[in-house]
């Protein structure tokens, strides 16, 4: 057994001066609670949860179920395990210091529970008002892995430490390294380092390279998620980070971690997916958010029963509407381009009713992975801006010329049209009085309701950040995710309360306890009037604007998107019972040949919306009393309000020509040139809105689209 000397027991060092009391005197409170509460129940059940000599206990495997919104059984979940054993000696030194450095840094010094580490986690969750940290050692993770069930209750994390004092006692640390490098999953059904350097690699553990063990390294924090498999631009990221703690922790120096970071690191091919499993990107979606909370015994091994949102109908429309994909290449991944995505979610609950997340040939989730530009998908959250702000349908915008920095943000026809009004600017999706909507009413708004309404990929801060008008046309550092946005859309469907999407009604474990049950959470984002008034403009996009493909023949909004060089197309919308997403776009490069989010993204979505609300009867969406809609308020021309002067009826009827023209003048424009939407890069986003929005700084930014 190895030594310890009595010298690591280090008083505590003083707290930062700049701390408040009040905080100072919570954590410790916090603190003395939970030990003095974990020491006595852990006397009362010590003797009869250690084990003598660490023998597993006698319980088989039992695989977990998968069940439909209706009860229905969708797939069964196990996992052949594979896993290698190999000794220490063949584990390389830098995958060992990479875990140590990511997961444990004091492993070396702490007796199997690290009061520093506890303290240490305890303040930062108590100084970001919430979990932001755990301080489980490496032992303590072995001894849950190895003899304990994931729940999390006291009594298991008091089993947990008693039972990795008890392995520091019989193991010395590299034994306990061993063992731990041995156990953990790292997804894809690889248990052990030397199965996943096989899976992820295809060699040894022994011959691995410093960023190919700092990769291996940062992937047990959520196995689906850090796949490099599933996501290597999130794999990527994660190594750096394990390369970054290292040289803080002086297992690399700087060069050593700056080569390490630009090395290439070359992945296996990905395995075709089962096609005969359904939802099979849901089902990893849902599998992946249970091995996070309970870990990846529990859902192979434990036999769980769980109860998802999806309704296996709308899922077999889903897939069926995605059969419309052209094919236009395979890539050097042998992958079918395009790809596409579709996420359908109720509004009022946010249980995510169908997902589709590709082709099926591959194991990456774009529905829920994908972070891709939005175009013109993104300006109704610059409408609702002003529809909060007092403004109407109605409302007057100057479509004329404009000039940010230098920046001239341009419509799909080149043309202008003078005075029009807000909701001819959602119909035909027109660039310009966006661009001057935003202007007028600072960007920080349009990224606030948006953030509210769940998108968190928004950057607020650094040299590239979305605090720019290039976002009101949907030009984003990062982009958006397919299921982000139909959750964002939700809201306007469900009366301006925003619900998070559902994946998981309810848990039980092989007994039948309920670990974990759905509760609804509601969040009042916007008025149920603009809510109501940004609805009855996105009906327009579809009666007679540039969504008119996705007509299903009852009441529905929503807006059509496409980027700059025909990147990305998309087609978001929603009835009062159901709103989806429905993207398309190449993984890596490569245009859409033309393709526009009015054609078949929304031909995907019309396809789809008939058969899943095919037993569902059509209503309306219930306008608020006393409401008047299209009441003109204001007209903006970019430096002051002023009230707007009130057409006659002849003048409306010359209007609504002289828009009729416009609209089949682009209709026939559609099919002899591509069409290009504003997919304007810009910055990225966190949270809270802040003064006045800089002009846009991506130089690709140049504002040519409509879709």
């Amino acid at each position: 057994m190895e030594k310890r000397s009595s010298d690591n027991r280090k008083k505590r060092e003083p707290k930062s001066s700049g701390l408040s009391a009040k905080k100072i005197s919570l954590g410790i409170v916090t603190i003395f609670v939970v030990m003095l509460t974990g020491i006595g129940c852990g006397f009362l059940t010590a003797s009869i949860n250690t084990k003598p000599n660490l023998t597993d206990d006698i319980r088989p495997p039992a695989s977990s179920q998968i069940y439909d919104i209706n009860g229905t059984l969708i797939t069964t979940v196990h996992s052949a395990e594979n896993r290698v054993p190999v000794t220490i000696s063949k584990i390389p030194k830098n995958l060992q210091n990479a875990f140590v450095a990511v997961e444990d840094a004091r492993f070396y010094e702490h007796s199997g529970v690290d009061p520093k580490g506890i303290l240490r986690a305890v303040w930062a969750n108590i100084s970001n008002n919430g979990v932001s940290e755990g301080g489980s050692t490496i032992t303590q993770q072995l001894a849950k892995n190895a003899y304990l069930t994931q729940e999390r209750t006291l009594k298991r994390k008091v089993q947990e430490v008693f039972l990795a004092l008890q392995l520091e006692r019989q193991y010395t640390k590299q034994e306990i390294l061993e063992l731990y490098l041995n156990q953990i999953y790292f997804g894809q059904g690889a248990y052990g380092v030397q199965a996943a350097a096989q899976t992820y690699f295809g060699k040894n553990v022994e011959d691995l390279t410093l960023p190919e063990c700092a990769m291996l390294a940062g992937i047990p924090k959520s196995p689906n998620y850090y796949s490099p498999l599933n996501n290597l631009a999130a794999a990527t990221e994660r190594k750096n980070l394990v390369l970054d703690q290292m040289e803080k922790y002086a297992y690399l120096n700087g060069s050593a971690t700056a080569k390490a970071k630009k090395e290439e690191i070359n992945i296996v091919k990905k395995t075709k997916k089962d096609e005969a499993t359904p939802a099979p990107y849901f089902i990893d979606y849902v599998t992946q958010q249970l091995i996070d909370k309970y870990g990846a015994d529990a859902v192979y091994k434990d036999g769980l029963k769980i109860y998802t949102t999806i309704d296996l109908d709308m899922q077999k429309a889903a897939e069926a509407a995605m059969k419309e994909l052209p094919n236009y290449r395979v890539d050097e991944n042998g992958i079918q381009q395009p790809q596409g995505a579709l996420v359908a979610i109720e509004p009022h609950t946010g249980y995510i009713k169908a997902m589709v997340g590709g082709r099926g040939s591959d194991q990456f989730n774009r529905a829920t992975m994908a972070e891709r530009q939005p175009g013109s998908a993104f300006k109704p959250f610059v409408f609702v801006a002003a529809l909060e702000n007092n403004m109407g349908p109605g409302t007057i915008i100057e479509d004329t010329p404009i000039t940010v920095g230098s920046w001239s943000p341009q419509n799909y026809e080149r043309t202008f049209s003078g005075k029009v009004t807000l909701r001819q600017v959602a119909e035909h999706s027109m660039n310009v009085p966006t661009v001057k909507l935003a202007q007028q009413l600072g960007i920080d708004k349009p990224i606030y309701y948006a953030q509210e309404m769940g998108i968190s990929t928004l950057v607020l801060e650094g040299a590239k950040n979305d605090r720019n008008l290039a976002t009101a046309l949907g030009g984003l550092t990062k982009g958006v995710t397919p299921l982000e946005l139909a959750s964002a859309y939700g809201t306007f469907a469900n009366h301006g309360v925003h619900t998070p999407p559902v994946s998981i009604i309810k848990v039980l474990d092989r007994n039948g306890k309920v670990l974990e049950q759905a509760t609804l959470k509601e969040k009042s984002v916007i008025s149920e009037k603009s809510a109501y008034l940004l609805t009855d403009m996105l009906k327009g996009v579809i009666a007679r604007g540039t969504g008119a493909g996705a007509n299903i023949g009852r009441p529905a909004a929503g807006k059509t998107g496409t980027t700059d060089d025909t990147k990305d197309a998309w087609f978001v919308g929603y009835t009062p019972d159901l709103v989806a997403a429905v993207w398309i776009g190449n993984d890596s490069s490569g245009t859409l040949n033309g393709m526009t989010g009015g054609r078949t993204p929304a031909t995907i979505w019309r396809l789809f919306m008939q058969k899943a609300l095919a037993n569902v009867p059509a209503k309306d969406f219930v306008k608020p009393n006393g409401l008047v809609v299209d009441n003109t308020i204001l007209e903006i021309d970019g430096e002051k309000d002023k009230p707007a002067k009130e057409l006659t009826d002849k003048e409306k009827a010359e209007k609504a020509k002289l828009d009729k023209e416009k609209a089949d003048k682009a209709k026939l424009d559609s099919k002899t040139k591509t069409k290009t939407d504003a997919n304007q890069n810009g910055p990225d986003q966190p949270a809270a809105p802040s003064p006045a929005a800089p002009e846009p700084t991506n130089p690709n930014a140049v504002g040519k689209g409509k879709n």
